[in-house]
C-alpha cells in the first residue's frame, strides 16, 4: 500500500510540474509573433492536443538553449518503443519531454441512456451479462517523448515540406474548403470587391446561410479568407453549443488562428496576416485569466483545424510530427476540470441579432 501510495505522490508531483510548465508556457503568448509561431507549430504536430504541443515545444526550445539539441524546434516526436519500433533508439543522457497521456478507464451499465447509471469497472473486472460498456478519459499521467534528434539508428523517410511563391494558394485547398462549406450547407459566394460586404474580405452570414469572398486579392489571399469563414461556420454558428462567440475579438482570433493552421500545413507565408495582439484580446474575457482563455482557444482552434486538414484530399499538408511509418491512435485531449466537452463562459454568447460575421 505504501508503495502504491509512494507512485500516487510522485506522479501528482510530475503533474504539477507539468502544470507550471504549461502555464509558463502559455503566459510567454503575449505578442502576435509568438502566437504566430506556435500556431504554424501546432499546425505539424495537430494530432497532439494544444497544451502538449505547447510543452513539446517548451521543453525542446529548453534543450536547444542547453545544446542538447541541434536546432530550436523539433522534426519529429516518438515515444521510447515507438522510436525502437522503426529501429532507432534514444541517445544516452538525452531527457524525455513530458507531456500528458489521458488515463482511461472502463464503465458499464444495463441502462446506457440514463447517465447515473453508469459505474466504473475495476482492472480486471468484467461486465456482467447484459451491460453495455465504454471507455472515457478519467484522468492525467505523465508520458515522455523525444526528437528525432535525439535518437540514433535507421534513417527516417522525410516529407516534402510544401513551399509556396508570394501570393500562390496550395493546388486544390480553394475547391476542397469550398466544398466543405457546401457540407455545412452554405452556399459560397463570390463577389467583385469588398463594397458589397461592408469592406470586409470576407463574410458569413448564418440567417441567408452564405459564405461571401471577395475576388479581387490574390489567391493567397482569397483562400486564408474562405478558410476563416469555414472557421466561422464550424464554431460560431448561433446553434452550435461549443460556440465561444462571447467577445467579437475573440472569435475572430479563432477564425483567423484556423485560417493560419490550415495555410501553415500548406506551406502558406503567413508572415503578412494579421493576429491580434493576445494579451489585449485575452484580457477581454470577464473574471477569466488570460491563460485560461489561451489554452481553451488554442484547443478549439487546433481541433478544428485538425479536422478541417483531415478532410481535405490536398497534397501539399505538411506531416502531423509523428514520423513515417509510425501507427499510432490520434491522441485525445486531456480534459481540464471541466465536464469534458464543457465550453468556458468566458462571457455574453451570440446575440441573436449578429448572425452576419464580416472578417478583415
Amino acid at each position: 500500500m505504501a508503495a502504491r501510495q509512494d507512485v500516487r505522490a510522485a506522479r501528482e508531483q510530475k503533474l504539477e510540474a507539468l502544470h507550471e510548465r504549461l502555464t509558463s508556457a502559455v503566459g510567454s503568448l503575449v505578442s502576435s509573433a509568438d502566437w504566430t509561431r506556435a500556431l504554424e507549430f501546432a499546425s505539424r504536430f495537430r494530432q497532439r492536443s494544444f497544451n502538449n504541443v505547447l510543452l513539446i515545444w517548451a521543453q525542446h526550445l529548453d534543450a536547444y538553449e542547453k545544446g542538447r539539441v541541434p536546432e530550436p524546434t523539433p522534426s519529429y516526436v516518438a515515444g521510447f518503443k515507438q522510436w525502437q519500433s522503426l529501429g532507432r533508439q534514444v541517445s544516452k543522457g538525452q531527457p524525455g519531454y513530458m507531456i500528458f497521456a489521458p488515463v482511461r478507464g472502463r464503465f458499464a451499465t444495463t441502462t446506457p441512456q440514463d447517465a447515473g447509471s453508469w459505474r466504473r469497472l475495476g482492472r480486471f473486472e468484467k461486465p456482467k451479462p447484459g451491460e453495455t460498456v465504454r471507455s472515457r478519459v478519467v484522468g492525467a499521467k505523465p508520458a515522455y517523448v523525444w526528437d528525432l534528434s535525439q535518437t540514433t539508428g535507421d534513417p527516417v523517410p522525410e516529407r516534402p515540406t510544401p513551399r509556396l511563391l508570394g501570393g500562390h494558394a496550395p493546388a486544390g485547398l480553394w475547391e476542397g474548403l469550398a466544398s466543405l462549406v457546401e457540407a455545412e450547407g452554405f452556399a459560397l459566394v463570390r463577389v467583385p470587391d469588398a463594397t458589397t460586404i461592408g469592406g470586409a474580405n470576407g463574410m458569413t452570414d448564418y440567417t441567408a446561410r452564405t459564405v461571401t469572398v471577395r475576388q479581387d486579392m490574390d489567391p493567397a489571399a482569397q483562400v486564408k479568407t474562405l478558410a476563416h469563414e469555414l472557421a466561422h461556420v464550424r464554431m460560431h454558428g448561433p446553434d452550435n453549443r461549443d460556440a465561444s462567440v462571447h467577445h467579437r475579438g475573440i472569435g475572430e482570433v479563432e477564425a483567423e488562428s484556423v485560417a493560419l493552421m490550415i495555410g501553415a500545413a500548406h506551406g502558406m507565408d503567413t508572415s503578412s496576416y494579421t493576429i491580434p495582439y493576445v494579451a489585449g484580446w485575452a484580457g477581454t474575457a470577464k473574471d477569466k485569466d488570460p491563460v485560461q482563455v489561451v489554452q481553451a482557444t488554442g484547443e478549439g482552434v487546433r481541433k478544428t483545424a485538425s479536422a478541417i486538414l483531415d478532410a481535405l484530399d490536398t497534397v501539399q499538408q505538411v506531416g502531423t510530427g509523428d514520423p513515417q511509418g509510425l501507427a499510432r491512435d490520434i491522441e485525445r485531449p486531456v480534459p481540464s476540470e471541466r465536464a469534458p466537452g464543457a465550453t468556458p463562459d468566458l462571457g455574453r454568447r451570440t446575440d441573436p441579432r449578429e448572425l452576419a460575421v464580416r472578417s478583415l
